[in-house]
């Protein structure tokens, strides 16, 4: 059966962060001079401060269909987040255009969640052109905190590498490299916490805990996989919980050689509303898309906002080649 393109895209929004970790000149103007040669307008936005890109992306959006049908984030994983805010929250009638990511950050785990380690260049020819096989218009599913309302795109994780983003603050280099250094730091002297995870009512792990993670990408910080079977735009949350049958210390290299998944001691569900709890009474250490949570809450919910978000990315086939044993039901090893 012949391959059927999704529309092309004719009008773009370039959205570039100049102070991102790898969107220098000839990088910003390549994509600027692609997106020219393809399409039928294309504006560039260079922005100035924090949430510019959402407020530029939601300007740009409430001119309906005189708008960009393509917004083109170029820069890291927060300039992402940002334009991501604007397209989920735009009324049904402006919600025409996709996001395409060019990776100019240090950390770029979004790009690789919609491309896989494929070259920005032919991913973004790709999508300019709209190639059957290659590139594809989808519509993926967004996480959202209940507690803050805030949007999950990569994934919220307790415990480990939510502990990995507080050791990072002490290490000068950045990017991949920076959480890579990080992780084990905080694996080192960890603790597993008495935590509780529920899915859709039903509790999928009790008692010592390393980390929950519940998402989303399949990596995390670019480089470890957590969530080898998750799907993108399948309406569920897929949770991994790491118990403590698994030593912390041997969580980051396990994860990185993308094995974690086969240890016993370690969970997977999938479902639609997933708490996960701490129950000594201490606050919960808690991030979502490498952002720490205040120490505030107990407990912390993400829901699923299915298909709210308009993505290019590769053709499904091509993002989810990952070698992974077959599912597990849900409460995972446990149940079996």
């Amino acid at each position: 059966m012949p391959l059927v393109a999704s529309p092309a895209p004719r009008r773009a929004l370039v959205v570039v962060n100049p102070t991102a970790g790898t969107a220098r000149t000839p990088l910003v103007d390549e994509v600027i001079e692609r997106c020219r040669a393809r399409l039928a307008r294309v504006t560039v936005h260079r922005t100035a401060h924090r949430g510019d890109a959402t407020g530029t992306v939601r300007a740009a959006l409430a001119a309906g269909g005189e708008g960009p049908d393509l917004v083109v984030a170029v820069g890291g994983d927060g300039t992402v987040r940002e334009v991501v805010q604007a397209l989920v929250a735009a009324p049904p009638r402006a919600r025409a255009a996709a996001l395409a990511v060019v990776p100019a950050g240090t950390g770029n785990s979004d790009y690789r969640m919609l491309w896989g380690k494929a070259p920005w260049q032919e991913s973004l020819e790709a999508t300019l052109r709209a190639v059957p096989g290659r590139a594809e218009r989808r519509r993926i599913d967004v996480g959202q905190l209940a507690e803050t309302g805030a949007l999950v795109l990569l994934g919220a994780c307790s415990g480990l590498i939510a502990e990995g983003l507080v050791a990072a603050r002490s290490i000068a280099v950045a990017g991949r490299e920076r959480y890579a250094r990080a992780l084990p730091q905080a694996a080192a002297g960890f603790r597993p916490y008495p935590g509780r995870v529920t899915v859709d009512g039903r509790v999928l792990h009790e008692g010592a805990t390393v980390l929950a993670n519940v998402g989303g990408g399949r990596y995390r910080g670019g480089q470890y996989l957590i969530l080898p079977r998750s799907e993108l735009d399948d309406g569920l949350l897929d949770v991994c919980v790491v118990g403590a049958q698994v030593a912390a210390a041997d969580v980051p290299e396990l994860a990185r050689a993308g094995v974690l998944h086969h240890r016993p001691g370690v969970v997977h569900g999938r479902g639609r509303r997933v708490v996960v709890e701490r129950l000594d009474g201490r606050p919960l250490c808690f991030e979502h898309d490498g952002e720490l949570q205040p120490r505030t809450w107990t407990s912390m919910t993400v829901q699923v906002l299915a298909g709210v978000l308009p993505v290019w990315g590769a053709a499904t086939k091509e993002v989810t080649r990952v070698h992974t044993p077959p599912a597990l039901p849900l409460g995972g090893l446990a149940a079996t």
